[in-house]
């Protein structure tokens, strides 16, 4: 019989992976490999089949947003905005063309869709939603998530979460995330059927398991840091792009001030009054164009939020793991208590104090039958209990190879999106500068005319 327990840090201890900073050059085969195993069963009719759903063929998008009024669950009368997704098959088995797939779904089921990914799909990074409600907003900006501009903005980043997650090489073979883009009706009652909600860890689990797991790898722990820090960056970069955007909204306006006084000036002068009058119009022109440029500048800005947002789906992969490293540990601390008693038990001798030993002191031994029934319960109870902490291991190795597969694709794809991000950003401030060299050289040119 085994007299020592499992050592848990050995248990969960992966094939040494190069540290995030580098790509991984095996990246590709191994998600590939690791999405042949998703969950692919499907229905079996319809315009679009999961055997042939992928970027490729498949062309979504959120084309409409509508504000609605009904009623909650509540039966209180609300206000909110629903959205049009359309799909449209862009190749066909039989090469002919396929009629557009519609539906309307609210923010709400966007919300659910998403918490069941995070569930189902834990190892994964799970793309963010776009913000409910405004925030690093600029004064000028409105807040309220009813305006126009705001839902326009959040209907393009509904629209890019469904895209980012139709391009995953996984979850964009689930049936759930298949029927969110096709049923409409009892979509809803489909999703609650899975039972995710159950499967849902609770938030104080996560947070016991974060301050009382003995192990933890450290690249998932420097992965937590990473991730707190990516967020700390961007709302700092987010903070000072609405601080310049305040003040870039003052000094254009001013330039309106320009053209007022030219304007008035010109009314005075006669052989200067055209060059004025002319000089006076480019300043109006101006100072109008800054709602345009911020408003483009809010898609930037957009860009930059989501991969704020992506930094708690970082973390989420991150508190799944210690949930699992924090069970595994609870697990072949269970099985060495066992184990000991079992030994005890066998040699007649007590190591640590315990109830039980005091309660033969006090009331006599156990007949040599009585022993034996419990040494044969906890030797079934030893053997199911490794049978537990092998499974918990091997999950757990499971878990850290497709985990850390997925941080790499998504390192891959931030990189190259923050990067196109701001060289357009950069790109955009040029021309922005541009056009007002081109402003005060038309007016030097109407100076010049005077």
């Amino acid at each position: 019989m085994e007299q020592a327990a499992p050592d848990p840090e050995r248990l969960l201890q992966p094939a040494p992976l190069e540290p995030l900073s580098h790509a991984d050059a095996g990246l590709e085969s191994v998600v590939g490999e690791e999405a042949k195993g998703a969950r692919d069963e499907g229905p079996g009719d319809g315009t679009m089949t999961e055997n042939n759903f992928s970027l490729k063929k498949i062309e979504i998008s959120v084309s409409e947003a509508e504000k609605r009024t009904g009623r909650n669950a509540m039966n209180m009368q609300e206000t909110y905005t629903a959205y049009l997704i359309e799909t449209r098959s862009v190749e066909h088995s039989d090469g002919q063309s396929v009629l557009t797939d519609s539906l309307w779904r609210r923010y709400s089921e966007f919300e659910l869709l998403r918490n069941y990914l995070l569930v189902y799909y834990p190892h994964i990074v799970v793309p963010p939603l776009p913000e409910k409600r405004a925030e690093f907003v600029w004064h000028k900006l409105s807040a309220d998530n009813m305006d126009p501009d705001f839902v326009e903005r959040r209907r393009i980043g509904l629209e890019n979460f469904l895209l980012r997650v139709a391009s995953h090489p996984i979850l964009c073979r689930d049936k759930i995330f298949y029927l969110f883009l096709t049923q409409e009706g009892n979509w809803k009652e489909t999703v609650n059927e899975t039972g995710f909600q159950l499967k849902a860890d609770s938030r104080l689990k996560a947070l016991n398991a974060t301050f009382r797991v003995k192990n933890p790898d450290k690249r998932f722990i420097e992965l937590k840091h990473y991730s707190d820090e990516l967020q700390s960056v961007i709302s700092h970069l987010l903070r000072v792009r609405a601080r310049v955007a305040d003040r870039l909204y003052g000094v254009y306006k001013v330039h309106g001030n320009y053209g007022r006084v030219f304007s008035e000036w010109s009314a005075i002068e006669k052989e200067m009054g055209d060059g004025l009058q002319s000089a006076g119009h480019h300043m109006d022109v101006y100072a109008s164009s800054i709602d345009d440029i911020l408003e483009d500048e809010e898609h930037y800005a957009d860009q930059l939020k989501e991969y704020l947002f992506y930094a708690e789906a970082l973390r989420a992969v991150c508190r799944k793991h210690e949930l699992m490293q924090y069970d595994l540990e609870m697990a072949a601390q269970d099985l060495a208590s066992k184990k000991q008693q079992c030994e005890e038990l066998a040699t007649g001798t007590v190591r640590t104090f315990s109830l039980k030993g005091m309660t033969t002191k006090l009331f006599g031994q156990e007949t040599p039958e009585q022993r034996e029934a419990r040494i044969k319960m906890l030797e079934e109870q030893i053997k199911e209990g490794e049978q537990q902490l092998k499974s918990k291991n091997l999950e757990g190795r499971e878990f850290v190879k497709n985990a850390w597969a997925d941080i790499e694709r998504f390192k891959e794809q931030k990189n190259h999106d923050l990067k196109e991000a701001l060289i357009s950003y950069a790109v955009m401030q040029i021309s922005m500068c541009k056009k007002g060299i081109q402003v005060w050289t038309n007016a030097k040119e109407c100076f010049s005319k005077m």
